[in-house]
Protein backbone atom coordinates (compact mmCIF):
# COMPACT_ATOMS: atom_id res chain seq x y z
CA UNK A 1 0.00 0.00 0.00
CA UNK A 2 1.34 3.42 -0.99
CA UNK A 3 1.58 5.84 1.96
CA UNK A 4 -0.42 9.05 1.98
CA UNK A 5 2.75 11.13 2.11
CA UNK A 6 3.70 9.94 -1.40
CA UNK A 7 0.35 11.11 -2.76
CA UNK A 8 0.77 14.46 -1.02
CA UNK A 9 4.28 14.84 -2.39
CA UNK A 10 3.01 14.20 -5.90
CA UNK A 11 0.14 16.61 -5.33
CA UNK A 12 2.54 19.31 -4.14
CA UNK A 13 4.76 18.75 -7.16
CA UNK A 14 1.83 19.01 -9.57
CA UNK A 15 0.55 22.15 -7.83
CA UNK A 16 4.01 23.74 -8.03
CA UNK A 17 4.24 22.93 -11.73
CA UNK A 18 0.83 24.54 -12.21
CA UNK A 19 1.91 27.72 -10.42
CA UNK A 20 5.09 27.89 -12.50
CA UNK A 21 3.03 27.40 -15.65
CA UNK A 22 0.67 30.24 -14.74
CA UNK A 23 3.54 32.59 -13.97
CA UNK A 24 5.75 31.74 -16.97
CA UNK A 25 3.41 30.98 -19.86
CA UNK A 26 2.19 33.72 -22.16
CA UNK A 27 -0.64 32.04 -24.05
CA UNK A 28 -4.03 31.83 -22.42
CA UNK A 29 -4.51 28.18 -23.38
CA UNK A 30 -1.40 27.12 -21.45
CA UNK A 31 -2.45 29.27 -18.50
CA UNK A 32 -5.80 27.44 -18.46
CA UNK A 33 -3.99 24.09 -18.61
CA UNK A 34 -1.82 25.14 -15.67
CA UNK A 35 -4.89 26.11 -13.64
CA UNK A 36 -6.40 22.72 -14.42
CA UNK A 37 -3.20 21.07 -13.24
CA UNK A 38 -3.47 22.93 -9.93
CA UNK A 39 -7.11 21.88 -9.52
CA UNK A 40 -6.19 18.25 -10.19
CA UNK A 41 -3.38 18.47 -7.64
CA UNK A 42 -5.87 19.67 -5.04
CA UNK A 43 -8.21 16.82 -6.02
CA UNK A 44 -5.40 14.31 -5.58
CA UNK A 45 -4.66 15.63 -2.09
CA UNK A 46 -8.33 15.48 -1.11
CA UNK A 47 -8.68 11.91 -2.36
CA UNK A 48 -5.48 10.91 -0.53
CA UNK A 49 -6.82 12.31 2.74
CA UNK A 50 -10.21 10.68 2.16
CA UNK A 51 -8.49 7.34 1.60
CA UNK A 52 -6.34 7.74 4.70
CA UNK A 53 -9.24 8.70 6.95
CA UNK A 54 -11.84 6.47 5.31
CA UNK A 55 -14.39 9.24 4.78
CA UNK A 56 -16.63 9.60 1.75
CA UNK A 57 -17.37 13.34 2.10
CA UNK A 58 -14.01 14.41 0.65
CA UNK A 59 -14.51 12.19 -2.37
CA UNK A 60 -17.89 13.84 -2.95
CA UNK A 61 -16.19 17.23 -2.80
CA UNK A 62 -13.71 16.04 -5.42
CA UNK A 63 -16.56 15.28 -7.81
CA UNK A 64 -17.93 18.80 -7.25
CA UNK A 65 -14.50 20.34 -7.92
CA UNK A 66 -14.12 18.23 -11.08
CA UNK A 67 -17.52 19.44 -12.29
CA UNK A 68 -16.56 23.05 -11.65
CA UNK A 69 -13.24 22.51 -13.45
CA UNK A 70 -15.06 21.12 -16.49
CA UNK A 71 -17.40 24.11 -16.52
CA UNK A 72 -14.42 26.47 -16.18
CA UNK A 73 -12.73 24.85 -19.17
CA UNK A 74 -15.86 25.07 -21.31
CA UNK A 75 -16.49 28.73 -20.49
CA UNK A 76 -12.79 29.63 -20.66
CA UNK A 77 -12.33 28.05 -24.07
CA UNK A 78 -15.44 29.82 -25.37
CA UNK A 79 -14.00 33.14 -24.20
CA UNK A 80 -10.63 32.28 -25.76
CA UNK A 81 -12.25 31.48 -29.10
CA UNK A 82 -14.08 34.81 -29.03
CA UNK A 83 -10.84 36.66 -28.21
CA UNK A 84 -8.94 34.77 -30.91
CA UNK A 85 -11.54 35.71 -33.52
CA UNK A 86 -11.30 39.36 -32.51
CA UNK A 87 -7.51 39.70 -31.98
CA UNK A 88 -6.03 36.67 -33.84
CA UNK A 89 -3.82 35.94 -30.80
CA UNK A 90 -4.24 34.30 -27.42
CA UNK A 91 -1.23 35.86 -25.72
CA UNK A 92 -2.01 37.11 -22.23
CA UNK A 93 0.08 40.31 -22.19
CA UNK A 94 -1.81 42.22 -24.92
CA UNK A 95 -5.11 41.29 -23.27
CA UNK A 96 -4.25 43.58 -20.35
CA UNK A 97 -5.37 46.43 -22.64
CA UNK A 98 -8.94 45.24 -22.14
CA UNK A 99 -8.95 46.41 -18.51
CA UNK A 100 -11.30 49.24 -17.70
Amino acid sequence: MIPTSDYLLLSGLLFTLGIVGVLIRRTAVLVFLSVELMLNAANLAMVAFARAWGQLQAQSAVFIVMTLAAAEVAIGLAILIAIFRKRVSTEVDPLSEMKG
